[in-house]
């Protein structure tokens, strides 16, 4: 499953997902909101795509456009309101254990710079079988919803992870924010990306 798959399989999971639509030339996006422009392909190399990430409505839609441009038919470019991250990272669901990888505000701080402030990997039943960082950064509540959409996935995706592929979702703990970054209601759990992986 690529990264364009995996923004419509997002949608049928009934699991919290980003509010992502499908962005088309001579769409007008509201002003009272910041967004984010991303896109996928339909062929090639989906990891690293271009993106744009809390501008206004006027930069969103310049650099939309362009990126639609660009893909030329080849992929689709997406768009939702910007949240503000306050804690991201990993999930990836193995026929055997789970493992949990996070860190402190924007997922990019662990894909981009390869930071981390802790991995933890339970087993089947839940249990912690094996931590490397701050076990504390992540509290129970947050821990354990993690751990029951890890369920809900492994159950959907029992077919894929018998064949010997692993889930791998990327979430945040996040909030919706005004046009000046400010958070504007409580942190809620967000997945934005599903992707199989061998």
């Amino acid at each position: 499953m690529n990264k364009l798959m995996g923004f419509y399989e997002l949608r049928d999971l009934a699991i919290p997902t980003i509010p992502w639509k499908e962005y088309k030339p001579g769409i007008e996006l509201p002003n009272n909101y910041l967004w984010t422009i991303r896109s996928a392909v339909v062929r090639g190399n989906d990891l690293n795509l271009p993106r744009l990430i809390g501008k206004s409505a006027t930069e969103a839609v310049a650099f939309a456009n362009n990126l639609y441009k660009r893909l030329d038919g080849n992929g689709i470019v997406i768009y939702y309101p910007y949240f503000i991250a306050h804690k991201s990272g990993t999930l990836n669901v193995f026929f055997d254990k789970i493992v949990i990888e996070a860190i402190k505000d924007d997922l990019w701080n662990l894909v981009t710079n390869q930071d981390l402030d802790v991995s933890m990997t339970f087993d089947r039943q839940n249990h912690l079988i094996s931590s490397y960082g701050n076990k504390e950064f992540l509290d129970s509540n947050e821990t354990n919803q993690l751990l029951k959409y890890a369920k809900k996935i492994s159950s959907i995706y029992r077919d894929e992870i018998l064949e010997g592929n692993t889930i791998l979702l990327e979430w945040s703990f996040a909030s919706s924010c005004n046009i000046d970054k400010e958070p504007i209601d409580e942190p809620y759990l967000v997945f934005y990306e599903v992707r199989t992986t061998k």
